[in-house]
């Protein structure tokens, strides 16, 4: 059944891309721009109602020329985004179908997400209403001052690097973007904003290929995963996981 809203912020201004010419979601990745590889394993699901792309206002007339076309054939609308994240989230938010019962927010800029990774999460939100993908950090951390000496070591047990798409039940994200002004501006993911609720957020086996675009020579180890990768799945594929799914 298709009830899940896609939502990509794609309203950053890509300073850290070190490409003046261009921002990151625009660059070529093997023939498509970023933003058009993070949708593709989305695209064909039967369980995407809607898919919603949000964009730097200043972006408009540039990407109209380039990707009007991609648009129309995909059923994307496109929308303006706000200055943070999280305005960019909440601006989406209130362009949703009234059939969408569950929201997934994906990076525009996480190209290599692949099939399985969105069916583990999808199924994991659908039984807890709220799960994220993670990675267990393996580095050993450091915290340092303003110098960039060290200050201390920072245990790394039961730290996770967390990544998209991140899936939540409708109701229950409407009402941590309505609480949001108490926390802020320090916000980062949409699960911090549920988890500032009391509500529980599920962590999921995330992957190590699904890589977010910063800078542009992570172009060439997402071109070198996407060629690894098997191709996306075309079928609708939500399916029970029971509980393998989880960390623990």
């Amino acid at each position: 059944m298709a009830d899940i809203a896609l939502i990509l912020p794609a309203a950053g201004t890509s300073t850290r891309f070190g490409d003046p010419t261009q921002k990151k979601i625009y660059a070529d990745l093997d023939g498509r721009a970023v933003w058009l590889r993070a949708v593709e394993p989305f695209q064909n699901r039967d369980d995407i109602a809607q898919i919603i792309l949000a964009i730097h206002p200043e972006d408009r007339e540039l990407f109209e020329r380039r990707y009007s076309a991609n648009v129309a054939f995909l059923g994307i609308t496109v929308i303006d985004g706000g200055a943070e994240r999280h305005d960019t989230v909440a601006a989406a938010l209130n362009c949703l179908n009234d059939d969408c019962r569950y929201v997934a927010v994906h990076d525009a800029a996480r190209p290599c997400v692949t099939s399985e990774l969105i069916d583990r999460i999808i199924a994991a939100a659908r039984q807890y209403g709220a799960a994220i993908p993670g990675v267990a950090v393996a580095d050993t951390l450091k915290r340092g001052d303003s110098e960039g000496l060290v200050v201390e070591t920072v245990p790394r047990a039961g730290l996770y690097g967390v990544q998209t798409p991140q899936v939540f039940r409708r109701d229950l994200l409407e009402a941590a973007y309505a609480n949001r002004t108490k926390l802020g501006s320090a916000i980062t993911d949409d699960a911090q904003l549920v988890e500032a609720l009391g509500e529980k957020v599920m962590l999921v086996f995330g992957s190590s290929t699904n890589i977010k675009i910063t800078t542009a020579v992570d172009l060439k180890l997402a071109s070198a995963i996407l060629q690894a990768l098997p191709k996306p799945k075309r079928e609708g594929s939500a399916h029970p996981f029971g509980d393998e799914h989880k960390m623990w």
